[in-house]
């Protein structure tokens, strides 16, 4: 780990350090239900994406950052062109963070870093079965982290206060 040779305030700085070991697809998958057929016939098709990430922790600063998109091209409210899945993955070493400050960098560095990756994965898979490529638009890491944070928090904020409800069901109210 390098240290920072500056002495701001008393305090030493410990430089951030993140380093790619590694980036992989861990999965991929491609499904069109509907072929040959659906390509006998003209349509706009209905975009659904669906982005998640996962993390697991390899001990010594190192994590596995994995990127999951699934791209779903509807026809209409039966039948599905295709769904073209891809798990990106990445090996990250991160030196001079811990505890909650590593969250941010898992959560969003990390997956800008593999979204290039995924998109490219996607399209070919998608290009591959016969469709034009899905073009994937930018997605911002630092929004979708600070709204799964936002809503672990209300999930915690729930199950307390119901648990508070179980403690105190002796109580009668009217």
């Amino acid at each position: 780990m390098s240290e920072d040779a500056s002495n701001v305030g008393g305090a030493r700085q410990v430089e951030v350090q993140l380093r790619v070991e590694r980036m992989y697809v861990k999965d991929a998958s491609f499904e069109s239900p509907g072929a040959p057929s659906i390509f006998s016939t003209q349509f706009q098709p209905n975009f659904q994406v669906d982005i998640n990430t996962g993390i697991n922790s390899l001990g010594d600063n190192r994590h596995e950052v994995v990127l999951a998109v699934t791209a779903t091209a509807n026809r209409d409210e039966e039948h599905i062109a295709y769904i073209a899945e891809v798990h990106q993955a990445g090996i990250f070493e991160v030196k001079g963070v811990e505890g909650a400050a590593l969250h941010p960098v898992l959560g969003i560095a990390c997956p800008n870093m593999l979204f290039p990756y995924v998109r490219e994965a996607l399209d070919n898979l998608i290009v591959k079965g016969g469709f034009p490529p899905l073009q994937l638009a930018p997605v911002n890491f630092e929004n979708l982290f600070r709204q799964a944070a936002a809503g672990q928090d209300q999930a915690q904020t729930a199950s307390a206060a119901a648990e508070a409800d179980a403690a105190g069901s002796d109580k009668i109210t009217h």
